[in-house]
């Protein structure tokens, strides 16, 4: 608001004061010609994302680049933790993975930039199960699947990651699945989310885990032609007592599908710029949360009702 304020006194005098005026203004609006050149609906930013999330933030920033047509995108899909190395790459304005910022790591950016990084929620995802078109296996327990990444299941499977050792869904299965266990050697990886559906699409003796991004949108017709070639398994409701449930929102909601994970923003901007423009494009109840919503992500930001209904 302030410099808006400045920039309108100085067209007032140059309309009333000599023409030494319009030198000086010129040379201040060059005193910092390597400044930003972005605002917050144009110029080009690079961020780099989870790949595990590529569907929903492809969506997201065609809505944001049709809206805004000077303004430009370029986002680099990757195992989440190189999208958090790329913190450090002075042209990558924002990442968006499964986590916020350490308290370590806060400090040392923050003495970095000299300024401290923006992070915060954007919305829930979930891990989804997929299965063989023909298996006949479509439930499981966390047991089920904890003995299966473990090595110790009656079940035989392949199970098959996007990744090896940096990709979030690896994370989940290292932090949450195997709790320093170490990893059996039925786990195996693909190149990514739409190789592990692939894989498990041509092979019934393997399942896959791939964020629900990728899967779980029956209104995307890509989704719904994998979804011709594999089927998500339902899991074991937590504190449900038996019943099976499938990775949808109001079971993200309400924490009955148990492998569900947070997607947060972290952004290097400390001014009104275009990672600021699609921070609160990504955050807004209107917009970006409910893109969100529709790609059966459960946001963050937006108020969800759950109600119980009576069925005649």
């Amino acid at each position: 608001m302030k410099s808006r304020f400045f920039r309108y006194l100085n067209r007032k005098w140059l309309v009333v004061l000599s023409p030494a005026l319009l030198l000086f203004s010129s040379c201040s609006s060059n005193k910092n010609p390597n400044g930003p050149t972005d605002t917050t609906t144009s110029g080009t930013i690079h961020i780099s994302v989870d790949e595990s999330f590529k569907p929903v933030i492809d969506s997201q920033i065609q809505v944001f680049e049709s809206q805004r047509p000077d303004a430009k995108i370029i986002v680099h899909y990757k195992p989440e933790a190189e999208c958090l190395r790329d913190l450090n790459v002075d042209s990558i304005r924002m990442v968006i993975v499964t986590r916020g910022l350490t308290e370590n790591e806060s400090k040392t950016l923050t003495e970095k930039l000299s300024f401290k990084p923006g992070w915060g929620l954007l919305a829930y995802d979930a891990i989804a199960v997929l299965v063989n078109s023909k298996s006949k296996d479509t439930t499981f327990t966390m047991q089920d699947i904890r003995g299966m990444v473990k090595g110790n299941s009656g079940y035989k499977y392949k199970v098959l990651l996007d990744g090896t050792t940096s990709t979030s869904t690896v994370r989940y299965v290292t932090d949450s699945l195997l709790a320093g266990q170490p990893m059996s050697k039925n786990v195996v990886a693909a190149n990514s989310s739409e190789g592990v559906i692939d894989y498990v699409a041509k092979n019934n003796d393997a399942i896959g885990l791939v964020g629900v991004s990728w899967v779980g949108n029956r209104e995307d017709t890509t989704q719904l032609s994998f979804l011709k070639k594999v089927k998500i398994a339902d899991i074991e409701c937590t504190g449900c007592n038996g019943t099976y449930v499938a990775p949808v929102q109001y079971n993200i909601a309400t924490a009955r599908y148990p492998m569900y994970r947070p997607i947060w923003y972290i952004l290097k901007e400390n001014y009104d710029g275009l990672g600021n423009g699609f921070t609160n494009f990504l955050i807004n109840p209107d917009k970006g949360q409910r893109i969100f919503s529709r790609a059966y992500l459960l946001p963050a930001r937006m108020r969800f009702d759950v109600r119980t209904t009576k069925l005649e």
